[in-house]
């Protein structure tokens, strides 16, 4: 069975480009356009792991990282930040609330296929 992969980003060209080479990797991917989707798709229908953008309206994803971390019952999903935000203090703020890859825009539709096959095995990354 594949994997279920949650994809949130509130940009529909983004997001369609991020699944489209998913899906073309074998994962199932189900999007959501704004943090309060997030939370809600992951409650509804737990995946094994997510794609969170980090600006977004409702709830960024700061915020929605620090929730599924926060609850016992999803702590263990991995997470990967797909984002804009190169600075430091945001790469900092991620490893510190728990991300397992965080990988910035632009990026190379291989390398997030790459990073999520190895998030999903457990290994961490972090790319830029």
């Amino acid at each position: 069975m594949a994997k279920r992969i949650l994809v949130v980003e509130d940009d529909g060209a983004v997001a369609r480009l991020i699944q489209v080479n998913l899906e073309r990797a074998g994962y199932e991917v189900e999007l959501a356009g704004n943090g309060r989707g997030a939370l809600t798709a992951v409650a509804q229908r737990r995946p094994d792991a997510v794609v969170l953008d980090v600006v977004m309206p409702v709830l960024d994803g700061f915020e929605v990282l620090r929730r599924l971390k926060a609850d016992p019952d999803t702590s263990d999903i991995p997470v990967m930040l797909l984002t804009g935000k190169s600075d430091e203090d945001s790469i900092f703020q991620a490893w510190s609330e728990g991300v397992e890859c965080y990988l910035t825009k632009p990026f190379d539709p291989d390398d997030l296929v790459l990073f999520m096959e190895r998030m999903l095995a457990g290994e961490n990354d972090e790319a830029e």
